[in-house]
């Protein structure tokens, strides 16, 4: 019997450039994958990710801190971190072309506790044009119960189409 509970699938067909995922966290789970696969976009960009607290606001303070690791194909390898920002960015690194395939997967932990941060670590890998991937960790500095995600872009750019699976991994004792 597998560890992972698929919570929820959401799936766009049509531009967007926010995404919201509610009611996916809760008390049943602690540690939770999100999976998500990003179609075309027309310009390149990065996808970023922000959370929803339990009044289902998105949380957009400066309370979001980030590290990440790029990994290009084509370039040497690049390391990036930020504090008190609104966002954890550069979730995926996506280009102006075809990004069949393209796509991150992020584990999110305790985001339903109020007594913790939220903490997550992501990878993605894209094509723009050339191979990229990223390796990135994050944390929400607040103690408060999150029940969602946001995934949204800061650029002039849509998704048109996206998948987003959220699981819940549980653990045996």
């Amino acid at each position: 019997m597998s560890n992972l509970r698929l919570i929820n699938e959401t799936e766009i067909t049509s531009a967007v450039s926010t995404l919201e995922v509610q009611d996916v966290f809760s008390a049943d789970f602690d540690i939770y994958k999100i999976a998500v696969n990003l179609g075309e976009i027309g310009t390149a960009g990065y996808i970023n990710f922000r959370l929803i607290n339990s009044s289902g606001s998105v949380v957009s303070s400066s309370n979001y801190d980030r590290a990440a690791l790029q990994m290009n194909s084509d370039n040497p390898f690049g390391e990036g971190r930020s504090t008190n920002i609104t966002y954890l960015n550069y979730l995926a690194d996506v280009g102006a072309t075809s990004n069949t395939g393209a796509g991150f997967v992020s584990y999110i932990f305790n985001p339903y506790s109020s007594s913790s941060y939220t903490f997550s670590i992501s990878q993605s890998s894209s094509v723009r044009p050339n191979y990229r991937s990223m390796k990135n960790i994050g944390v929400l500095k607040q103690t408060a119960s999150m029940i969602g995600f946001q995934i949204l872009n800061t650029g002039s750019y849509s998704f048109s189409s996206l998948n987003v699976r959220t699981y819940g991994l549980r653990v045996d004792s």
